[in-house]
């Protein structure tokens, strides 16, 4: 329900703007209230007080609509400036960040921890830390190094021993066989023997 001297016309010049006959509610009202239970009220108080109370109503109501269309109207501009809730969520974190560097608590922390640092990497205890780590970690890669020279040199006496080689013949021999088989002409019974080789052998028995 808008009252007649309200006008909530976002292109309205006046928009937003509660007639001026507006009523004031004494702060005392609201204090005394809580006493009214237990005073008796005339018919012509009680009308009065119910009238009042309907136009405080009809105020709260006109203010709520007012408030409605000027939070429609920011979210037209904002969204005609390009301003989605997401780049102002993005704002309002790196505003409320910066201010969190600049605070006082946060300058004091990083100094803290600055100081903190130094005294660390600068003791005895750090520095014998990191130097038991880091021959350790030369150890290791001596120790690595020689494992594999050691594989290395076993394999190569392997490869030079007469059992390797022996193995080594056997196998090039086997292979020979079954890349050439059925090709020997001695074998008499290779496929590719003649039948007439056969004949004339048998011949000459």
């Amino acid at each position: 329900m808008e009252p007649a001297g309200q006008d909530i016309n976002l292109n309205s010049p006046n928009k937003g703007l509660l007639r001026d006959n507006m009523t004031d509610v004494p702060v005392d009202a609201a204090n005394s209230g809580a006493g009214a239970a237990g005073i008796s009220l005339t018919e012509a108080e009680t009308e009065e007080l119910k009238t009042e109370l309907c136009k405080v109503e009809e105020e709260i109501s006109t203010l709520r609509q007012v408030l409605a269309a000027k939070e429609r109207h920011a979210s037209e501009l904002k969204r005609k400036l390009g301003q989605t809730p997401l780049n102002e969520l993005r704002q309002n974190i790196s505003r409320s960040w910066q201010e969190v560097q600049m605070s006082n608590a946060y300058l004091s922390a990083s100094s803290t921890l600055e100081d903190w640092n130094e005294k660390v990497t600068h003791s005895e205890a750090y520095k014998k830390t990191q130097e038991t780590l880091s021959q350790a970690g030369q150890k290791t890669s001596a120790a690595f190094s020689t494992v594999g020279t050691a594989i290395s040199r076993k394999l190569g006496d392997m490869r030079n021993s007469a059992t390797f080689k022996s193995f080594e013949d056997k196998v090039g021999t086997l292979k020979s066989k079954v890349v050439g088989g059925g090709e020997n002409p001695e074998d008499p019974h290779s496929p590719s023997t003649p039948a007439s080789k056969t004949s004339v052998d048998s011949a000459a028995f």
